[in-house]
């Protein structure tokens, strides 16, 4: 696992890399993968193969004008977008990328970037049906048939096709409107109903004879993260479920009866990390929207960037338009702030939390102390005290000191290690691979102890040896022990599923926060969801921790990152599709956030990884809810205008959003800015004096009366809403209102509060962020 300090360095090497691509035979000419964004197509539903064939013909003629003729482009074009995304991709020099940005009709032109897959590296790793009190979609939403006319696609390393949570026993005709198709070789059926793959903007950058290599012209899963979040959003229902034989239940996906779709787009790393390279995510974005998806899943990202270079952020656009909800993980570069990634409005946004489970693995010392660890690992030989060494202590005479304490391979010398308990910080090193290091050394077992950026996120990994990883704090007490004791003993006690445990959920570490650094007045993440320790399928092409040295294989398996808590809040949109066919992707994702709890089950204030205070930074609007989501009672129904008005109001050129939006009508409205966008949080990134935002809410619910009401709103800060009262009278209605904030006393704090309206049976929650403040 790369540290998290390492994350910009590997970015700046990738960009450096990437300057030097030279395709086969140009040798004397450097180019660059690039993309030629144009805007939308207006094809209509009568659009066919001859209608998309002349689109790429006039792509070829666009780009023949600069390079000198369409034979020429033919060769240098990677992608001809065709379908809704107008554009292509193709290999050009910088020179000739500036001059076609300068093209009147040209909305953007940016480089083919890679982008990375959102799970903490051993790796650092579908809900089990029983094992969370924290969220249990399918025993609510049995209205909604567990989601089986709902279409769920997902952008990954593709799927294993065999696995049981792809049974499509009990599952009926494939809905007429799939337009989809499988690539050939994958056995689809009524649940798994597409399968394709893209991988010519990765081979711009691999080579083209990387792809002469069949596990990169296929959508197999040889990689194992596809497979897992794909079950999470929408496995068939699989009883006996587990890993190695931890966690025993029945899997299920949070939508498990809807349809599911695999679009591979994310290959073996390159230039260390870069994974899924967004020509490709592209092409996805364009076949999916074709093919008649009702939700698309993301968990995959990169560093936020301006949002017409950003091929997420344009992609998913033209999904929000054609009316599919796309969900996109949070990115885990926590506790860092400023870290979140996927920060466009019209993107569903998820951070990570944990579920109320843990596979509790104590460490016994012989001085009597106890610290509950977590691990997927076998016990010890023998229950009985073995001596203790730390990896500093166990170190060979020309390793490090840094490279012995974090256990890295060829630095403990197997004469100190034998027979003992490894002790060995985190951080440098892939998790699992520092108990294989401790396995090859001879060690009994391993103790893992959090760095301080880490704090108390437990990740229960399938480690070669018995072992416990524990919270920064218990580390640091194991340390002194060892330090102060002339023969340090331990144990490892045998892990244990354990559930219902408190408090729960609170953040993980590593999930990415906010604020949002391309839009301070946008509050991203949007939403929290389970993330850690999560179980669901794998492929049985990879071991479960993908290391080259792991031969193991497992049906199952346990990840962690918001890669895992992304497809939950995809499967609880899916269920809401079938329960709400008539509901916008903005209902739907309007539904999911005011109805997110803040509180865990103590029935306190969320925590984050350190255990103290989590803010809307750390989680959004909260921790999902399903159930209250399929009755929210009002909704912020955000419209294209609105996100339209929004481009307008950050300075983007009126003609290039028409062009974006497909919507040549549009005009940018005067005096409108950018804090009265109807997003459902109000986040003012700095405030001096006074300002008042405008917001509308839908009724989806019975008619009823709405009041306002404020909630933890710190001193120094003042609110009104006029009105605070809101009558509806049929479903469908929309009413407006404003929220007026005043700051008496400037400073440099961010406060945070709600606002919630109610009827007495639905809360519709607000947050509240506001900077610039003295408390």
């Amino acid at each position: 696992m790369w540290s998290r300090k390492y994350s910009f360095f590997l970015l700046s090497a990738f960009i450096l890399l990437s300057l030097f691509q030279v395709p086969t035979g140009a040798a004397l000419e450097l180019k660059k993968s690039y993309i030629v964004y144009l805007g939308s197509h207006e094809h209509g539903e009568t659009a066919t193969d001859a209608d998309f064939d002349r689109v790429t013909q006039t792509h070829y003629d666009f780009l023949g004008s600069y390079l000198g003729s369409s034979e020429k482009a033919k060769e240098a074009m990677i992608y001809s977008y065709t379908r809704y995304i107008n554009g292509f991709a193709a290999m050009l020099r910088d020179e000739v990328a500036a001059e076609i940005e300068k093209h009147p009709e040209v909305v953007s032109v940016f480089l083919n970037e890679g982008l990375k897959l959102h799970t903490t590296r051993s790796w650092e790793f579908m809900s089990m049906e029983h094992q969370s009190g924290v969220i249990s979609p399918a025993s609510v939403f049995s209205k909604a048939k567990f989601g089986e006319d709902t279409i769920i696609g997902n952008f990954d390393t593709g799927v294993w096709p065999e696995s049981p949570s792809f049974s499509d026993e009990g599952i009926g005709p494939i809905p007429s409107r799939w337009k989809g198709s499988c690539e050939a070789g994958i056995p689809c059926n009524r649940k798994l109903i597409g399968a394709r793959y893209f991988n010519r903007g990765y081979a711009a950058y691999a080579g083209p004879s990387t792809l002469k290599n069949a596990t990169l012209n296929t959508v197999r899963d040889y990689k194992g993260h596809g497979t897992h979040t794909l079950s999470t959003l929408g496995g068939n229902f699989v009883p006996g479920a587990n890993v190695f034989g931890f966690g025993n239940g029945t899997a299920e996906g949070g939508s498990p009866k809807a349809r599911v779709v695999s679009y591979k787009v994310c290959w073996p790393p390159i230039f260390g990390a870069a994974s899924c390279f967004t020509a490709d995510i592209m092409a996805a974005f364009d076949m999916a929207i074709h093919d008649g998806v009702d939700i698309l899943s993301l968990s995959i990202g990169t560093v936020p960037i301006p949002y017409f270079r950003d091929g997420v952020a344009i992609g998913s656009f033209h999904a929000f338009r054609n009316g599919i909800t796309v969900v996109v993980s949070a990115g885990n570069q926590g506790p860092e702030m400023g870290s979140v990634c996927n920060v466009a409005p019209w993107m569903l946004n998820v951070a990570a939390s944990t579920l109320d489970r843990k596979f509790n693995a104590v460490v016994e010392l012989e001085n009597g102390k106890r610290f509950k660890g977590e691990s997927l690992a076998p016990g010890m030989p023998q229950k009985k005290f073995y001596p203790l060494i730390s990896g500093l202590d166990a170190k060979l005479a020309n390793a490090t000191d840094r490279h012995g304490l974090m256990c890295k391979i060829g630095a403990i010398d197997p004469e100190k290690a034998k027979g003992k308990i490894l002790v060995c910080g985190r951080g440098n090193v892939a998790r699992v691979e520092k108990s294989f290091v401790a396995m090859e050394a001879g060690a009994v077992g391993m103790i893992l102890c959090n760095d301080q950026f880490s704090g108390n996120e437990l990740i229960a990994d399938p480690h070669f040896l018995p072992s416990s990883h524990i919270t920064y704090e218990d580390g640091l007490q194991v340390f002194s022990y060892l330090n102060s004791t002339k023969n340090p003993m331990g144990y490892i006690v045998p892990p244990e599923t354990k559930l219902h445990v408190k408090p729960a959920p609170y953040m993980s570490s590593f999930s990415s926060r906010g604020p949002n650094t391309i839009t301070p007045e946008i509050l991203k993440p949007d939403v929290t969801a389970p993330g850690v320790n999560i179980i669901a399928a794998f492929s049985e092409a990879a071991s479960p921790t993908e290391m080259s040295f792991d031969n193991r294989k497992a049906p199952f398996a346990a990840l962690s990152g918001t890669s895992m808590s992304c497809p939950h809040v995809a499967g609880i949109a899916g269920l809401l599709k079938t329960l709400h066919p008539e509901w916008s992707p903005s209902a739907i994702k309007s539904a999911i956030l005011t109805s997110a709890r803040t509180r865990d089950n103590k029935g306190e204030p969320m925590l984050d990884g350190d255990f103290k205070a989590a803010t809307p930074f750390e989680y959004g609007f909260g921790h999902v809810r399903p159930n209250r989501a399929m009755d929210p009672g009002l909704v912020y129904d955000t419209s294209i205008d609105d996100y339209l008005n929004f481009l307008c109001t950050i300075g983007y050129d009126q003609k290039k959003i028409k062009r974006f939006s497909g919507t040549p009508h549009h005009e940018c409205p005067d005096g409108m800015g950018v804090l009265d966008v109807n997003y459902p949080s109000i986040t003012v990134p700095v405030l001096y004096g006074r300002v008042t935002v405008t917001r509308r809410v839908r009724n989806v619910g019975s008619p009823g009366t709405y009041v306002a009401s404020f909630n933890d709103i710190p001193s120094g800060l003042s609110l009104s809403v006029n009105p605070n009262v809101l009558k509806f009278q049929s479903v469908g209605e929309e009413k407006s209102f404003k929220v007026t904030m005043e700051v008496a006393k400037p400073g440099r704090s961010i406060v945070f509060g709600d606002l919630t309206w109610s009827d007495g049976k639905h809360y519709v929650r607000t947050p509240i962020t506001v900077g610039g403040i003295k408390v």
